[in-house]
């Protein structure tokens, strides 16, 4: 049984097609059927059930992918591991992540220092990332929202002050703070479902007692902005500093604050590039924290 043979096992197997497959794996089709052919001999049963072009993983070959993707995440933390000798410079990161918005900066920063690091990085879920780290995908995972399974360890490297955002002419629009309960009745404007911030807006209102009357969604923070300067609505927002169109308010009465974390699986090997990008990430966001403070 050859790495190879593995490597095209796993392809094969996630796709579900041979042309596909062949096409990802940039090898001509005959040879990549070949290929599982002897592998299948090999292990003496079919891993797949063919129906002319249609082949379908059966139960031997969703057996057999479960120790394959095993081995070959060990194999690939070993390269990792070993790379790691080379030094800092040879190592690699991939990150998933939900948003890139509070990351850019230091990101852009640390490769800047670390230009040969090789990185990667996939924007996903929370679902997905909780996933991705489980299954060896990824390295390390940037998120607002808690990861609690018993394998993950985090770090919180930055923490936003949420407000709420009222349009100009607004009854509170000359006030510093506000309860929540103030503003109980009032149009909310939200993220869609299922957007991490709007997960946590949705926690922040729950343990005010709030049931909000969200008249619109929106994907993205300039538009929750646009719609709340021309009157729509009122919405949660982070600090967008001064100029903004809109005014801010401070919540009170309510821990509105948004915990951005660095999540990694407590039991995979983490590349000494991770680890130093979340020492670099944290001290960054720490040393952002006493600027503004002073």
């Amino acid at each position: 049984m050859e790495l190879l043979q593995l490597q095209y096992f796993r392809t094969v197997a996630k796709m579900e097609h041979m042309s596909k497959a062949a096409q990802d794996l940039r090898i001509a089709q005959p040879a990549l059927s070949k290929t599982i052919a002897r592998l299948e001999k090999h292990l003496g049963t079919p891993l797949f059930d063919r129906e002319g072009r249609q082949i379908r993983l059966n139960t031997f070959g969703r057996a057999f992918l479960t120790k394959v993707e095993a081995a070959l995440t060990l194999l690939e933390e070993g390269q990792r591991e070993v790379a790691d000798l080379a030094g800092l410079e040879h190592g690699s990161i991939h990150l998933a992540t939900s948003s890139l918005d509070r990351l850019s900066d230091p990101l852009n920063a640390f490769i800047a220092l670390h230009p040969n690091v090789n990185f990667r990085i996939t924007q996903a879920s929370m679902g997905e990332m909780a996933h991705l780290i489980e299954t060896g995908k990824v390295d390390i995972c940037f998120t607002p929202l808690p990861m609690e399974e018993p394998e993950f360890s985090s770090i919180s490297v930055l923490q936003e002050e949420v407000y709420l955002a009222v349009p100009p002419g607004h009854r509170l629009s000359h006030a510093r703070s506000v309860r929540l309960s103030e503003v109980a009745n009032e149009p909310f404007i939200g993220y869609k479902e299922g957007f991490h911030f709007q997960i946590m807006n949705e926690r922040f209102l729950r343990s005010a007692g709030i049931t909000p009357n969200i008249i619109c969604r929106v994907d993205d923070a300039p538009s929750i902005g646009k719609l709340v300067s021309s009157g729509l609505g009122i919405a949660f927002v982070s600090n967008c500093g001064g100029g903004s169109p809109f005014h801010m308010l401070t919540i009170e009465g309510t821990d509105c604050r948004r915990h951005f974390k660095i999540v990694w699986h407590n039991k995979r090997y983490l590349s000494k590039a991770a680890r130093s990008f979340i020492d670099y990430v944290r001290a960054y966001f720490n040393e952002v924290d006493i600027s503004q403070s002073m």
